[in-house]
């Protein structure tokens, strides 16, 4: 797995954006997080390792964040302001950063991310919205990655019908159509 190199830039600090400056701040990546709320920038003084003030939205006050430096920058401004989402997303991608991860509310702000720049998108409330709906309508999956052409791997709680048995017992690629790729036991985890 091909890991981080540059900085990672996140535009928007609400919610999703200091989620993700968080997690990648906790697994010691570099981050500069903006915000145009002096409020917000000075709460988050401390807990981020760069948190500036700053408009994506204004070319030279993104200049001045030197985005040749950036491996990465997530665009996460969220649905009250899809205007500065799309002008910044535009922004950076003219600066030529070469990876963008903008955040839409809509599809159809998703196609215009897309159409201006961005590398990546993602809804988060949309994306968390599926994942709960699934774990409702199929309780015994905990987790699921969708892999395209009607493959998933999951990560599924074992009927009771099937403890003590083998997965040789079981036959459950012939039966069911399942590889098993790993085990866990006793929340060791086996690998096959």
């Amino acid at each position: 797995m091909k890991k981080m190199t540059g900085e990672t830039l996140i535009v928007g600090l609400g919610r999703f954006g200091i989620a993700v400056a968080k997690h990648l701040t906790d697994r010691g990546a570099p981050v500069l997080a903006v915000d145009t709320s002096f409020e917000i920038v000075q709460s988050l003084s401390g807990r981020i390792e760069s948190v500036v003030r700053a408009d994506a939205t204004d070319e030279s006050a993104l200049a001045e964040l030197h985005p040749e430096r950036l491996s990465c920058a997530v665009v996460a401004i969220g649905a009250d302001s899809m205007e500065s989402s799309i002008l910044s997303t535009a922004l950076l991608r003219q600066f030529g950063v070469p990876r963008i991860i903008a955040r839409a509310t809509t599809e159809l702000h998703a196609k215009v991310l897309r159409a201006v720049g961005a590398h990546e998108v993602v809804n988060p409330e949309a994306e968390v919205g599926d994942r709960v709906a699934r774990r409702i309508f199929q309780p015994g999956i905990l987790d699921r990655l969708d892999l395209g052409e009607g493959m998933a791997l999951a990560e599924v709680q074992v009927p009771e019908a099937w403890v003590g048995k083998t997965l040789l017992e079981l036959d459950v690629r012939k039966r069911f159509g399942i590889l098993v790729v790993a085990v866990r036991r006793g929340g060791v985890l086996q690998s096959n």
